[in-house]
């Protein structure tokens, strides 16, 4: 009996041992105690996989300069449509030891999100833990949140997204919806604040802008896809062509100019040129917002291309997409109208002055600001 007993305590004392020794898994998501590293951590909304995958890229290969390896983080809401577990699994699987998940579940509606509300400590503790934020893009917002009815052509699929990203940029830049509010960018008028495409947008509408919901019919008065692919490239703001749905492979963008306005952009042009870059979008920007200056515009100056903050100098937007990690790699091939054989990359047809300095100095730019 006694033998048995010794036994039974091995055999348990062995297995707890073998449990004990096991490697822990990385902790992925994190609460606001855990962002304990303001002059390290970055911030991006919407942590999506591919968008975790393109962070990456733009840091890991010195695209965005840094002085050491950035702590990054991704917030998001409960109640957005995506599902970040399998931004937890990519991390988890790719051993990626930099990257955090961090989530609020508050409520939010178009009532209170240009007001303090449930999230407002949530968003305080964030961007006290951070030094700059990146607003990705996305899809479009409910014109509810700059009051205007819904056009039939503007699609809602991820409203609780958009409510947060506006209430946290109110917060952090103040609109005006309620100029007494005191914005926390007040408090670190340094901070840096880059949004892409949607996040531009959703700038200018947190503080108190509004948008055209349909660009080829509001401003070019068209009608149909054909009417747009055979304007000139200049007046296309994305691939019309993926409209047919009859050849997924085509790059999802297009490719147009820009002509900066602002000192920001004219710095990283070369004088005299205007670069292509790549949009992907039917809104943009209407009235403009409370302490929002353009800063480029489309080669016919009916779109806005850029904007920055004329209080806070790290305030940027661009309406198109510098970061694609296609836009940096000679070998990645695109394709813009179907089933027609491509053997071109962006560097081949914009290399140079025509797109990729700009691109490259740009991002450069933006790992000045936040170091």
């Amino acid at each position: 009996m006694k033998n048995k007993i010794s036994l039974s305590f091995i055999v348990v004392l062995g297995f707890l041992l073998f449990i004990s020794c096991q490697p822990k898994e990385k902790q992925v998501f994190i609460t606001v105690d855990d962002l304990n590293d303001s002059l390290n951590t970055l911030i991006i909304m919407h942590p999506t996989v591919n968008n975790i995958k393109t962070i990456k890229y733009l840091t890991d290969n010195e695209i965005i300069p840094a002085k050491s390896k950035l702590k990054i983080v991704g917030v998001f809401h409960d109640d957005e449509v995506y599902d970040y577990n399998e931004s937890k699994a990519y991390i988890l699987k790719h051993d990626i030891d930099n990257v955090f998940l961090l989530s609020t579940n508050h409520k939010l509606n178009t009532d209170i999100i240009y007001h303090k509300n449930s999230c407002s400590a949530f968003f305080e503790s964030v961007f006290k833990g951070s030094k700059a934020i990146i607003f990705f893009g996305g899809p479009d917002m409910p014109p509810a949140c700059y009051n205007q009815p819904t056009s039939l052509l503007t699609v809602i699929t991820d409203p609780n997204r958009h409510l947060m990203e506006l209430s946290f940029l109110f917060h952090l830049l103040g609109g005006s919806q309620d100029k007494d509010f005191k914005p926390f960018l007040n408090q670190n008028p340094n901070f840096t604040i880059l949004g892409i495409c949607l996040g531009m947008q959703s700038i200018n509408v947190a503080t108190g802008g509004t948008l055209y919901q349909d660009i080829p019919s509001e401003i070019y008065g068209f009608s149909s896809v054909e009417q747009v692919i055979s304007t000139e490239t200049n007046q296309q703001h994305r691939n019309y062509y993926t409209n047919y749905s009859t050849d997924k492979s085509l790059v999802w963008g297009s490719f147009h100019q820009v002509n900066f306005t602002d000192q920001f952009f004219k710095d990283i042009v070369a004088e005299g040129t205007y670069p292509n870059v790549l949009s992907s979008h039917h809104q943009c920007i209407n009235r403009i917002g409370y302490n929002i200056n353009v800063a480029g515009l489309s080669m016919d100056g009916k779109v806005i291309e850029a904007i920055k903050h004329n209080r806070f100098k790290n305030v940027v937007g661009v309406q198109f997409h510098p970061e694609p990690p296609f836009l940096y790699e000679k070998h990645e091939v695109i394709r813009f109208i179907p089933n027609q054989p491509s053997n071109v990359s962006y560097l081949d047809l914009y290399g140079g002055d025509a797109g990729e300095r700009f691109h490259r100095e740009f991002w450069k730019r933006f790992g000045q600001m936040i170091l």
